[in-house]
């Protein structure tokens, strides 16, 4: 019976998922990650043509921390944040570096670097990456000691 049940639910979520087009940050191709480390020695080289760094997640974790440079385009679960990040992005160049990230929450719950990274691809960008937070950007940037800014 607990058989049934547990097939029965996975059936539905597997449904429900399709429905809905809900899109995680597991979605994003593994070539597109890019780590902590590698984007903090990335910032603090002397090499120019630094890339765009967007948080593309909720506005109060971006009050609270974020990293120094980043731009707040809104979270990419809207269309508000979509709108805003497209403008955002709309003439640069399409070979522009850009890195995304939200850190709201472990990776495979994300929601919002997904659809996001999917649009700039969709518009032709070629060198967006998204930054791999395993856990949240509390644990994987600020406790670990690398830069960090707050407020607007």
């Amino acid at each position: 019976m607990k058989k049934r049940i547990f097939n029965s639910s996975f059936i539905f979520l597997l449904a429900v998922i399709s429905i809905t087009n809900i899109a995680f940050a597991a979605d994003v191709p593994s070539a597109a990650l890019i780590q902590p480390d590698a984007l903090v020695k990335t910032l603090q080289s002397n090499v120019p043509g630094k890339p765009l760094i967007l948080q593309v997640g909720f506005q109060k974790l971006y009050q609270q921390a974020h990293i120094p440079g980043a731009e707040y385009v809104g979270a990419a679960t809207d269309a508000e944040g979509i709108q805003k990040l497209e403008k955002r992005v709309s003439a640069l160049p399409k070979n522009k570096a850009i890195v995304l990230y939200c850190g709201c929450c472990p990776w495979w719950h994300c929601p919002n670097v997904q659809p996001a990274y999917e649009l700039l691809h969709s518009m032709g960008f070629t060198k967006v990456k998204v930054l791999y937070i395993a856990q949240n950007f509390g644990a994987d940037w600020v406790d670990k000691g690398y830069p960090v800014a707050r407020g607007e």
